[in-house]
């Protein structure tokens, strides 16, 4: 068993706070944010047909326009992860959406395929950690019984973005040119939104007070308590004077790894293999679901439009997800979802059949994101404050780089093999996914953060 967490200020509150109109605000805030990671995410997979015509790809230009994007995002998830472990989560949470939105603008405007992938890995580090962001900003100030449920919301209002994409896809690359612009070019400039979203709320998001007090600065942890405190309006609520120092106290990379490593081994080892092998399960789809209808004979506007159609699951999916991922133990419900994904893959893969197709995949869809919000919300539990940020967001950079890596398996293997010989692999790898959660993961539903830390 791991060593008790100490009782702060932050913890002894904010876990007593009754939900309120502030909690509301602040998923909405974030949510939106989340809009355009994911809406980012999966816009790969929509421009790799499109921009084969444009630029005469073949199947290694395809591979490229998919992978740059998740190329930025291997570096991000590393580099600005470990910085918000530093800096704060609230300064980075800003950070990365203005480089993703001011690289995303400027790659709308890119004259050929070799400054258009340069722009999007650069717009991919931005958002590199802001999921991870997301997850741990919540958990820190969410109370244990409601967690999983607002953090799923968050997610509800970030997935609008996935099928939006496809939708705009379809509907931009149809008409060619909007307003003397390209198509394909309006989907970038709609990514670029995201900096006037930071101008609005760049004051409204305060810094997570956990990780104040991990840094020392009681004080300031102190403030934010009691203006949430305020804001509530709980008027019998005491805010302690004093705090508990973090046991978990990390000052650089090394030795918030070494802690991850060390103390926590063996949540650590199940989420870099967990993190490798989600890729497969959950971007896999989402990124080659147009590339597969048009394998099927579909135009490409037309397999645009359907994959829509399959992509209106993920926001589905995800508010599906909210009354279940405080119902039943988030490792258990991770578990059920991955194998849903599996047998709908397969479905979809090997129909011919229009409605059929749809169905399989608006239903693959929409189990994907109680996957998705399931282990969202998991990962960021499962380590201490000091350390959550950097140890979840290394261990997720590396479902960034399968994604890198991906494509360029992937899309040949279509090419070669056929969907159903890439979704029944996919299913096997997932069925590795669920042994590995099974037999390595704790259980952290309805547990306070500090809670989650003492178990083996």
């Amino acid at each position: 068993m791991n060593s008790p967490a100490p009782v702060t200020v932050a913890s002894s509150v904010l876990e007593r706070l009754p939900l309120s109109g502030w909690h509301w605000r602040l998923v909405v805030l974030v949510g939106i944010g989340t809009f355009f990671d994911l809406y980012e995410v999966f816009l790969g997979g929509v421009l790799a047909p499109v921009l084969a015509k444009e630029f005469g790809l073949g199947t290694l230009g395809k591979s490229m326009v998919i992978a740059a994007g998740f190329a930025g995002m291997f570096i991000g998830a590393n580099v600005l992860s470990i910085a918000a472990d530093r800096l704060g989560r609230r300064r980075v949470f800003i950070l990365n959406l203005l480089v993703y939105s001011v690289f995303s603008f400027a790659a709308a405007f890119s004259p050929n395929i070799e400054t258009f992938l340069v722009l999007r890995v650069i717009a991919g580090i931005g958002l590199g950690a802001e999921l991870v962001l997301v997850d741990t900003y919540l958990a820190e100030f969410m109370p244990a019984k409601n967690r999983g449920r607002m953090t799923a919301w968050a997610y509800t209002i970030g997935f609008l973005g996935v099928p939006l994409a496809a939708l705009l896809g379809g509907k931009l690359v149809a008409r060619q040119e909007f307003l003397g612009i390209d198509g394909w070019r309006w989907l970038l400039l709609f990514g670029g939104l995201g900096a006037v979203f930071i101008m609005a709320v760049r004051t409204m998001l305060p810094e997570s007070p956990r990780w104040l007090e991990s840094r020392g600065r009681h004080a300031e942890a102190r403030a934010v308590v009691e203006s949430v405190t305020a804001k509530v309006a709980v008027s019998d609520l005491t805010v302690p004077e004093t705090a508990s120092a973090s046991g978990d106290e990390a000052r650089s990379v090394a030795e918030a790894l070494g802690i991850a490593f060390r103390d926590y081994r063996k949540r650590t080892v199940m989420l870099v293999i967990f993190q490798v092998l989600q890729t497969v399960a959950y971007y896999g789809f989402g990124t080659l679901a147009p590339l597969v209808l048009v394998s099927k004979g579909f135009e490409v506007t037309e397999s645009l439009g359907y994959a829509a159609l399959a992509f209106a699951g993920y926001p589905l999916g995800s508010l599906i997800s909210v009354p279940l991922v405080e119902r039943f133990e988030r490792k258990h419900l991770i578990i059920a979802s991955a194998l849903g994904i599996a047998v709908c893959g397969i479905v979809f893969a090997a129909s011919t059949n229009v409605v059929v197709i749809v169905v399989a995949g608006f239903l693959l869809t929409a189990v994907s994101n109680i996957f998705s919000n399931g282990f969202h919300i998991y990962q960021a539990e499962i380590f201490p404050t000091a350390i959550r940020s950097t140890a979840s967001g290394v261990c997720y950079s590396l479902s960034r780089a399968t994604s890198t890596v991906m494509p360029f398996i992937a899309v040949p293997a279509l090419a070669a093999l056929g969907p159903v010989a890439v979704f029944s692999g996919s299913a096997a790898l997932i069925v590795l996914l669920c042994l590995d959660v099974g037999l390595l993961g704790p259980r952290s539903t309805g547990l306070a953060l500090e809670q989650v830390q003492q178990q083996p």
